[in-house]
């Protein structure tokens, strides 16, 4: 039988909230583990009480309701601080949560370990070093199997809860929400109640869109001055970045010019070598300077050169006889690799000078249609260098030839799998940033059948994933070991050490699931620049305890911490980097550098017009080499 109904909305202003949400919760927090100050406290499956969400969840605010029943089945704990062992009562937030693995109900991975909300719950947590994750407020529910339980009435002197000063008042059998907003806590038994969730200090869009071009970017350059994470990495200078673009934008302010506004917080975007931070993008001023081609595009080879590795039938290239494998020595009289360093890619700004260099390759042969532009090349075969003009037409080939999504096209499930002539398996992974629980079904799917099957050897391909949930990769990489892994942890600003925390209660771990669903065969990663942030923490988890061998022609893009963003006038997002990824030692281990190959393959005019893909058919060759030993 059902004894109560709560109901209530949650409100979400993080532009993140619902990034691959398959199945939201609002579910009864065991709060147990709080009271044993125990992040790895799982949940029991009985203490789960679901709640329904009654309006559309991709809509902020979205609300809920849920019943309970007459005798829920939490976890008891003493909280009377009496010293005596009393039977104790269940403690509960209302909070919601995701569900991706297994069941409907919460498991370890779904909890990423354990432990309370921080985010989205009826209570509130606190964001400092010295208080971080304490309760400070909100709402509990509560239930007393009897009436001789007791409950604090107010935080105490130390400010905490469930702490011996707490004042203690006793509690009538059943339900009661406790308000510890109110001083002393007020204790509410009423049949119905409203219990709004908190989206919390960690998650709330920092807002500077009603404020002036200039103020906005004073308020940016004081935020991101504390909250960046890499600051002593990149070696930025906040005063000098202040010094250099706050007159654009006063200019901008004072022309009332939104365009001019636009371009100045591009460039400050461009300004800092991080391929996480995203601001402007200007579709039209982007096809007004890039959409001219010259029908063709260029890469480096290992020797130096820089290559035609792909000529449009019918492009300005073609015509004037620039075949594939032509050298090109020189563009309007500048030597190639000069003009190529000069270049200021509209993909920027990179973490990893590696996908700048090949990004610089792409863009610097970008002109405005109708453009002449005199190219200096020469065709295998040549004795001597041609010089000729070339007019550039509106033509996309070219650069999206060279992209490192080159051939997606949307319509690709996240995780898609096969088994090569080789009889090794291989699986792709597109992206962590889709469904969840689809991706891992797919995942789990591709388990069970390179398990069925019994293949020896499993290839997977990461060159082309940009990244999403960090937490799904690092569980995704769990399905290949037989313990918990430590993987590392991140570390965020907190404002009363005024420096960056790293909670050693938040170690980030991966969690083996079931043992029928993990792969033991031997493993081969492929990567490249294409795969970025969440997928280079897959790439880095795989290689832990010499799991698998790293493949590839490059390492990945570098890009090795968490994000955030806030909204700027015009409505204009802009997003850094909040999180300072480091792994299991504390070093900084992604962000700069990516994951780099073991086995790397060189780019030399053999591999760059191969007929088949070099880095996949190296992969087999590794797996051949590592089964034969």
């Amino acid at each position: 039988s059902i004894a109560r109904a709560k109901s209530g909305s949650v409100s979400y202003s993080n532009v993140f909230f619902t990034a691959g949400v398959a199945e939201p919760l609002i579910i009864t927090e065991d709060q147990a583990g709080f009271v044993d100050r125990d992040r790895g406290f799982v949940m029991p499956l009985s203490s789960q009480m679901m709640g329904q969400i009654t309006s559309d969840f991709f809509t902020s605010p979205f609300t809920y309701s849920l019943a309970l029943p007459v005798e829920p089945q939490g976890s008891l704990r003493d909280v009377d601080q009496d010293g005596g062992e009393d039977t104790g009562i269940q403690i509960y937030a209302i909070a919601y949560w995701t569900n991706t693995f297994g069941d409907s109900y919460l498991e370890k991975r779904d909890l990423g370990g354990g432990g309370w909300s921080t985010a989205y719950a009826s209570t509130r947590v606190g964001t400092g070093a010295a208080d971080n994750m304490e309760i400070i407020g909100g709402k509990l529910l509560i239930y007393a199997p009897d009436d001789q339980q007791g409950f604090p009435s107010a935080f105490g002197a130390d400010g905490f809860l469930f702490t011996e000063d707490d004042p203690i008042v006793g509690l009538p059998q059943g339900y009661t929400v406790v308000d510890l907003d109110t001083d002393p806590f007020t204790f509410d038994r009423s049949q119905e109640q409203t219990i709004d969730l908190i989206e919390g200090e960690f998650s709330v869009l920092n807002d500077f869109s009603q404020m002036s071009y200039t103020e906005a970017f004073d308020a940016m350059i004081d935020l991101m001055s504390r909250e960046y994470a890499f600051t002593e990495l990149k070696g930025i200078d906040w005063e000098a970045k202040a010094a250099e673009f706050r007159p654009r934008f006063e200019q901008a302010e004072a022309d009332q010019d939104p365009d001019a506004y636009r371009l100045a917080l591009r460039d400050y975007a461009w300004s800092i070598p991080d391929t996480h931070i995203a601001g402007p993008f200007d579709q039209d001023l982007f096809m007004q300077e890039t959409g001219g081609g010259l029908g063709m595009a260029i890469r480096d080879v290992d020797d130096g050169r820089v290559l035609v590795n792909f000529v449009l039938d019918g492009g300005p290239a073609a015509e004037a006889g620039i075949k594939e494998r032509a050298e090109i020595v020189a563009i309007n009289g500048t030597p190639i690799n000069d003009f190529v360093s000069a270049n200021v890619p509209w993909s920027g700004p990179f973490s990893n000078e590696k996908d700048h260099r090949l990004q610089q390759l792409r863009y610097a042969i970008r002109f405005p249609v109708g453009t002449a532009v005199e190219v200096t090349y020469q065709n295998k075969g040549d004795t001597e260098p041609t010089t000729v003009t070339l007019t550039t037409i509106e033509e996309r080939a070219s650069l999206s030839f060279s992209s490192s999504s080159y051939g997606i096209t949307g319509l690709e499930l996240p995780v898609e799998f096969d088994v090569l002539d080789s009889g090794y398996g291989y699986v792709k992974i597109y992206s962590f940033f889709d469904n969840e629980r689809l991706t891992a079904e797919l995942w789990e799917r591709m388990i069970q059948t390179m398990n069925d099957y019994g293949i020896p050897g499993l290839i997977v391909d990461m060159r082309q994933n940009g990244g999403g949930s960090g937490f799904l990769a690092d569980q995704m990489a769990g399905y290949f070991f037989d313990e918990q892994i430590t993987v590392g942890n991140t570390g965020y600003y907190a404002k009363d050490i005024n420096d960056f925390f790293f909670n050693p209660e938040t170690i980030e771990y991966m969690y083996p699931p079931e043992e029928n669903l993990r792969y033991h065969g031997a493993l081969v990663v492929l990567v490249g620049p294409g795969c970025a942030s969440a997928c280079e923490f897959f790439s880095y988890a795989m290689t832990l305890q010499d799991r698998a061998t790293v493949v590839g022609q490059y390492p990945t893009a570098g890009a090795g911490g968490s994000v955030d963003q806030f909204a700027m006038p015009e409505g204009e997002f802009f997003q850094y980097t909040i999180g300072r990824a480091v792994n299991a030692e504390g070093e900084i281990h992604i962000e700069g550098t990516g994951v780099v190959p073991d086995v790397l393959v060189p780019v030399t005019e053999e591999t760059l017009f191969s007929a088949t893909d070099p880095v996949l058919d190296a992969a087999v060759a590794t797996l051949d080499d590592m089964l034969a030993q």
